[in-house]
Order: C-alpha cells, then structure tokens, then sequence
C-alpha cells in the first residue's frame, strides 16, 4: 500500500486532502504512465457517484488526462461496477471512478481500473503515485495532441444494463420489494434494471442532492429500510451504497442479511448447477464464524483473505474461483464481473429465492451468524495505525481476551484501509459477552 493509494484508490476530505489540484495531477500521471504502457495514446472510461464534489474532481481529473494527451469516454453519474465492466466492453486502456463509496458526502476519491476491469496493479499504482508525489511539473501535450473527451453516458449505462439483466437464467417475479438507492449512483440505474422484471418495486432514498449520500440511509444504516419492508408486508429489502458495488439484503421479517449469508446461499445454488469450481467461497478475515461453520456443515471449503475486495479478488484469480466477497455485502460473481456489483449481487439472490419457492429468511436461515460487534477507534494518522497494529501489548491483549470469552468466540483487531481508524471486531455466543469484550479492547488502544 503506498502514500496515496490506499485499499481502495486515493481518499480523502473534499477540499482538503481531495482537492482539485489533486485530481488534475493524478489525469496527468493517470495518462502518463498508461500511454507509456500503451506505447500510444490512452482512452480512459471515468464515472462518478452523486457528491457535491464530484463536479469538480471530474472536471479537474478530465483536464489532466487531456493535458496529458489521453482520450476521455465521460459516463457520468454511474455505479463504480459499471465502469469496470464498460472499459473492458469499450477496450478501453483504464476506467476511472470518483467515489468514497459508503464514506459521507464530505469524502471523495479516485479509483482506477485496468483495461481488464480489475483494479490498477501495485506496480502501476506505484508510478502513478512517484509521479504525483515528484513535486515536479509533469510534460504536457500540445496542438493536436491534447486529448478529447467523448460523451456516451445515457448509451453506455443503458449496455450496463443490458448486461446485468443478461446474468439472470431463472425467471424472477412475482415478489414485492423495496429498494434503498443510498441516494448515489444507483439512482441512475436501479429503475430502468428492475422495471425490467415483473416485480412490484419500490425506490427509496432515489433523490440525491449532492450532501445526502449514504446519510442515514444504503447499506451503512440499513435500520431504514428494515422498518420499511417490516411494516411495509414486503417480500425483500435490497440496500446499496453510494457507488453500488455492495448490496445487503432485508429479509421479509425485517431482518439484515449480510454479505456472509448471501454468500453461503448463492454457494449453495452454484454447487447446485456445477457451477462453483472446488466448491469453494473466497471471504475475509471479517467473516463470520457462522459462515465458516456453514461450509464445514456443507463441504465447502472457506478461504479468508486480509480485508479488502482487492486482496479477495486475488485469491479467486489465482485459484481460479467464481464467488467471493465481504461481509459487508462487496460481493464478486467472477463469471460476470471483474469487480464487486451490488446490483448484480441482488439479481442473483433474487433468481435463487424466486427459483426455491421460499421466503428469504427460509433460504438465509442456513447460514447460521454469531452475535458480532465491531467498535472503531479514531487515530491522528497511518503511522499510528501502523504501530498499534504491530504492537506486542495489544497481541496479549487479544490472546487473554480471547480466551476468556464464554463459550469462545473470535477477536479481530486490525486498522482500517480506508479511514484513520483501528477497527475491533468481536464474535461470541451473547451479543452482551462480544459488546463487552470490544469496549473493553477499543479502551485498551486507546492507551497505546
């Protein structure tokens, strides 16, 4: 992980560390370093979600792509999977995303995809970030060099589209539901997508106004959308966030479904049609004990990677596997996507439960969860976070705590990739013993 590029792509406080001398260096070396791959000029696919910030970063990151001789296929307001799978439908060289994903309207970033739809490569990242940092005046381009910017937002979301609804091979209908947009970039797209199906659909929180972003609502604050589909005799809640590449899902009791549950019964239905190569699911170290015991109980072999869609969808390449994702609904259906979709997440729980002629608390309640309670603790920096993590005290600290839990339990303490935080995870048998043992370890990094 460098300077810059953190988990997922550069973030920061709009105007603060995201500014837009910021974004128009990262066009610059964005364009630099990718037509030097090239060997020519390079076309970049860029899409944004709804904050007030976007405008400006986008127009700033446009400017610096063109003044460094780079072609621009501008999509507009767009979910982040959208851009990944368009620049590989379009042979595009890099998709860029203005986006801080579930974080507060306040925060923006800058993320980068390759020409396969996968997340830029470290050693790319890397160049890309020497060059930013140089201090330097990057070389421009002039005369007929300049780069151009192209506008294909309402064609191009509509292909998107097309290809989402093209995953679906069971018939899915018949079902009430109830989607919360996050107020982000799948206002864009959620109506058009699930109009296309004969389902009853509700949009929630669809009127973004630049500052409401994720704000009490998506699927950071699902507790909304749980009193909606509860009091609202609806069969499924859907939640996204504000670049649409989680979803969680609400069940018809009002009850959260995680990205753990959704992952086990979509295992389950691959297995099913011979679809799940090595029977295998590819998660983090965040997931729950629950799903580990589910794929004991089922055959299914469990791999847990650090957090980070990133690191998840590595292991999937190297092994060659279909499903992975996070509990936090970041979902990966290799054999229709590069990169985490929540839209294409909800259609395929959606064909399954449709398929199994049951309710979705039925088909989640296979996937057993224990109690989990997560406290994050705020820290001034990245250096601090690094040396908690390595800190010997807070190892003993886990180790006793660990121990003492009654019935057992898992302790996860790690520091966040994106924020300046140090998150403690806790599972026991009673959600009193895990909220207990996480305040009592967050005290404890405190003191360090």
């Amino acid at each position: 992980m460098g300077v810059l590029f953190g988990t997922d792509g550069i973030r920061g406080v709009a105007n603060e560390e995201m500014t837009a001398e910021m974004a128009y260096r990262v066009g610059q070396a964005a364009a630099i370093v990718l037509t030097e791959e090239k060997h020519g000029r390079a076309l970049f696919t860029i899409g944004k979600d709804t904050r007030i910030s976007g405008d400006m970063l986008e127009s700033a990151l446009i400017a610096g792509l063109c003044a460094c001789g780079a072609d621009v296929l501008h999509l507009g307001v767009i979910p982040t999977p959208a851009v990944a799978y368009l620049t590989v439908h379009e042979k595009a060289d890099a998709g860029v995303v203005i986006s801080a994903s579930h974080n507060p309207f306040e925060h923006n970033g800058i993320k980068i995809f390759s020409g396969e739809g996968y997340k830029l490569s470290d050693a790319l990242e890397e160049r890309i970030e020497t060059l930013i940092l140089s201090g330097e005046p990057l070389p421009i381009k002039t005369k007929g060099d300049i780069g151009r910017v192209l506008y294909g937002d309402r064609q191009e979301s509509r292909r998107y589209i097309e290809h989402l609804i093209s995953t679906v091979k069971t018939p899915i209908s018949g079902l009430r539901i109830a989607v919360d947009c996050a107020n982000g970039a799948a206002t864009t797209t959620a109506a058009e997508l699930f109009g296309a199906f004969p389902l009853d659909v509700d949009l929630y929180n669809a009127t973004p106004d630049g500052v409401n972003i994720n704000a009490g609502c998506g699927s950071t604050h699902l507790e909304g959308l749980c009193a909606v589909v509860r009091e609202g005799g609806y069969d499924l809640g859907v939640a996204f966030d504000g670049d649409a590449d989680r979803c969680l899902i609400v069940d018809e009791t009002g009850k959260e479904l995680d990205g753990d549950v959704i992952m086990g019964v979509c295992a389950l239905a691959l297995r099913e049609e011979g679809a799940l190569p090595g029977d295998t699911i590819v998660a983090t170290v965040m997931s729950n004990i629950g799903l580990h015991l589910f794929a004991k109980e089922h055959g299914l072999t469990l791999l847990c990677t650090d957090v980070g869609d990133r690191y998840v969808l590595e292991r999937m390449l190297e092994g060659g596997f279909v499903l992975g994702g996070e509990q936090s609904g970041h979902l990966i259906f290799r054999n229709h996507a590069t990169t985490g979709d929540g839209q294409l997440a909800a259609l395929q729980f959606l064909q399954i439960l449709c398929a199994s002629g049951r309710t979705a608390s039925q088909i989640a309640a296979a996937v057993p969860r224990y109690p989990q309670v997560q406290v994050n603790v705020a820290v001034p920096d990245n250096a601090a976070k690094q040396r908690i993590k390595a800190s010997e005290a807070l190892s003993e600290a886990v180790r006793r705590a660990e121990a003492e839990l009654p019935g057992g339990g898992r302790i996860l303490v790690r520091p966040s990739g994106t924020e300046s935080l140090i998150r403690v995870m806790v599972e026991a048998v009673s959600a009193e013993d895990a909220k207990n043992c996480a305040e009592k370890l967050a005290n404890f990094v405190k003191t360090l």
